[in-house]
């Protein structure tokens, strides 16, 4: 007797799918969700999936992302799918999208920089995405320069931002 335990659909919200092993809880902190909250949320992590070997799936009932917080998310999960709900039906899905300039939305670690001072100016950092082959694997890594004062930061500084 085969068993499954399924995880109950949303009537209207937002479904994040196809979301890199073990990063399902810092989806959690990008959208602000904490221990308490009144939203329901799911949270599914190291599910099986074909193309990605395992996966993190996070479902939040009534509520739809904001740009800002999928841009976040892209950051840590650039294989993502948004699934837009509404009365128990798909009506948008898109994939996350990890441009190659992201603005506003990470802070600098250089403290004397520019984006970190009084002056009107919203942080600005290239995506410098490195790809390593080895045999027959490839592993990528996700590094971003400052526009304003060239300091490099690797993904775990991102993370210690959220």
């Amino acid at each position: 007797m085969k068993r499954e335990l399924k995880v109950q659909p949303i009537k209207d919200g937002t479904v994040i799918d196809h979301i890199t092993a073990g990063q399902a809880l810092n989806v959690l902190k990008i959208l602000e969700i904490k221990p308490g909250t009144k939203e329901v949320v799911s949270v599914v992590m190291n599910v099986r999936s074909e193309k990605m070997g395992k996966k993190d799936i996070v479902k939040v009932e009534n509520r739809e992302l904001k740009p800002e917080e999928v841009d976040k998310i892209a950051l840590i999960a650039p294989n993502a799918t948004i699934n837009i709900i509404r009365n128990y039906e798909v009506v948008e899905k898109h994939k996350v999208f990890l441009p190659r300039e992201i603005e506003g939305v990470i802070k600098c670690a250089n403290p004397s920089c520019i984006s970190n001072t009084n002056e009107p100016v919203r942080s600005k950092f290239q995506v410098v995405e490195s790809v390593v082959v080895a045999g027959d694997r490839e592993s990528r890594s996700l590094r971003f320069r400052c526009s304003y004062c060239e300091r490099m930061m690797d993904l775990e500084d991102v993370m210690e931002q959220l």
